[in-house]
């Protein structure tokens, strides 16, 4: 389970993330969306033990997400993966795959099934800097999966991925949920969203607005249509 208990995060004077919990059962996919600045990155960043909160706390399985040993199974995807663009495909995913103690001895192959999944094996060999945007959203994601993570997070996964790369991406997440894996991603693609999600979170000005089913919340409206009137009503 995801736990996420009244976190607050502020910069210099502004609250990005006011009192925020959600509880995110194991084995689901949770979708969390907002408009831009609403405190979806912020909110992730935290949730993975990159930044810490000013007040509350996130538990990963019962653990705090900045030990090392919680780390070993979670998965991160940034909304801009770093790369060392001198790297080939490959090569990155052997960097990453070092950073993990219980997965050190993955062989290439195994690396390979991981880039297959992806849909980036072709380009396995080729440096990163010739990459491109949606090249390196799936290099990300497969990055998030070297360490066979039980707990996935995403920001943005969707992101510079053509119809057919997301449609990809999306029969990935299923697949991952179905091997009992627990996906939490942050997007504004919202037809995508509406089509994967077991559960969605609403983040408006750093304030969940709604938790719950996504049928429970888009009632007799698209998920984007009841969206953009929840949002557009708040800020009115």
């Amino acid at each position: 389970m995801i736990e996420i208990k009244n976190l607050v995060k502020s910069y210099d004077d502004t609250r990005v993330v006011d009192d925020l919990s959600l509880a995110i059962p194991d084995g689901s996919v949770f979708g969390f969306l907002g408009p831009n600045g609403a405190g979806k990155t912020t909110t992730i960043k935290m949730t993975v033990g990159i930044n810490r909160p000013d007040e509350g706390f996130v538990l990963i399985g019962g653990h705090p997400p900045e030990l090392a040993s919680t780390r070993e199974f979670i998965g991160f995807m940034p909304e801009e993966p770093h790369f060392y663009d001198q790297l080939t495909g490959l090569e990155f995913m052997k960097f990453a795959n070092s950073l993990f103690k219980k997965t050190s001895a993955k062989s290439e192959e195994e690396l390979g099934i991981i880039l297959k999944k992806t849909g980036i094996f072709e380009a396995k060999d080729r440096k990163i800097k010739n990459y491109s945007k949606g090249m390196r959203q799936r290099l990300g994601f497969a990055q998030a999966l070297v360490n066979n993570p039980k707990y996935i997070f995403l920001d943005e996964p969707l992101e510079g991925l053509d119809p057919i790369g997301r449609l990809e991406i999306k029969k990935l997440i299923f697949d991952l949920k179905n091997d009992g894996k627990t996906i939490f991603f942050n997007s504004h693609i919202l037809s995508d969203v509406e089509n994967i999600c077991d559960q969605i979170g609403i983040i408006n000005k750093g304030k969940l607005i709604y938790a719950g089913p996504v049928n429970a919340f888009r009632k007799d409206k698209s998920l984007e249509e009841q969206f953009v009137h929840i949002i557009k009503n708040i800020t009115d």
